[in-house]
């Protein structure tokens, strides 16, 4: 390996450093975690099992307390607030993941000092379950060591921006990274609610095959869509006319065939906000404005 090779990847985990934190919220072993504001740091939420006394340390053992701001266990996401102390968030990747993509995996286990691990991202997919009541949007998947203290510590490019945030709290003995645009938005989101929002339409719904000439009047193919089987009374859905028998195909133009895929369509920043929901009935085309409520 060039000797400019090695310096690429020092210099890309001293930046990535920079913006990397330790997290002491539990009684075992130290998570990372990752400066989102300059009193803001979004980690691991399987990570801090405390409520109070959490402390976050940064490069020259500078530690600082912090409270929880809000968090978001369906993502494995919780949002930690600075009692005082600052730092320069992180520097977001311009670089699209794609499988092949080398990177690296940044913790600070001990405060003194970092940790890396080198790898490339091996695999991309999403949406998927999480078993905690909610729905990953998109993943990766990077060939880097899970050592301890790595979970919500960044992974970066090889110029030291961030791609995502790494954890081990969807699958015992590997990391999961969440990309960051899902990291940041959900940490607005906890900044400014405390808790992530979640679109709610008011209905019951199961999967059914979309036949030829169902797909022919939506003019695409689309194998699958959801039956309305129920209606909430004074649900958003039926303050819009929505009924049992409709079959509902799309949101904002996006084809929905399955409750994942719609979940994944209903996004927290879509609350309060009118949409256009596809539907078929009758066997015909329609479009009908719904305004997202607010899910418990």
């Amino acid at each position: 390996m060039s000797d400019t090779f090695s310096e690429r990847f020092t210099n890309a985990v001293n930046l990535g450093g920079q913006f990397t934190v330790q997290v002491n919220g539990r009684r075992r072993m130290p998570s990372s975690g990752i400066v989102y504001k300059s009193n803001l740091i979004i980690t691991a939420n399987h990570t801090v099992e405390r409520e109070d006394d959490i402390t976050v340390a940064f490069s020259g053992e500078k530690t600082f307390s912090a409270r929880i701001a809000g968090r978001d266990p369906a993502r494995d996401l919780v949002l930690l607030r600075l009692s005082e102390g600052s730092a320069s968030p992180a520097s977001v990747s311009e670089v699209t993941p794609n499988i092949g993509l080398p990177a690296l995996a940044v913790a600070r286990p001990d405060a003194s000092s970092l940790e890396a691990s080198f790898g490339i991202i091996r695999a991309i997919g999403g949406p998927v379950r999480t078993g905690r009541g909610g729905m990953l949007e998109k993943y990766l998947r990077a060939e880097v060591n899970p050592y301890p203290g790595f979970s919500g510590g960044p992974l970066i490019d090889l110029d030291g921006n961030l791609l995502g945030m790494n954890t081990s709290g969807f699958s015992m003995g590997s990391l999961v990274t969440i990309p960051v645009d899902i990291i940041w938005k959900m940490a607005a989101n906890l900044a400014e609610h405390g808790s992530v929002r979640r679109g709610y339409l008011g209905i019951r719904s199961q999967p059914v095959n979309l036949s030829d000439a169902n797909q022919s009047v939506l003019n695409r193919t689309q194998e699958n869509g959801l039956l309305l089987v129920g209606i909430e009374a004074g649900s958003p859905a039926a303050s819009a006319g929505l009924i049992v028998g409709d079959i509902l195909v799309s949101i904002e133009g996006q084809p929905v065939s399955s409750h994942d895929t719609l979940q994944s369509h209903l996004s927290s920043d879509l609350v309060g906000k009118s949409i256009t929901v596809g539907i078929l009935r009758g066997g015909q085309s329609h479009d009908v404005t719904v305004t997202v409520g607010e899910g418990k």
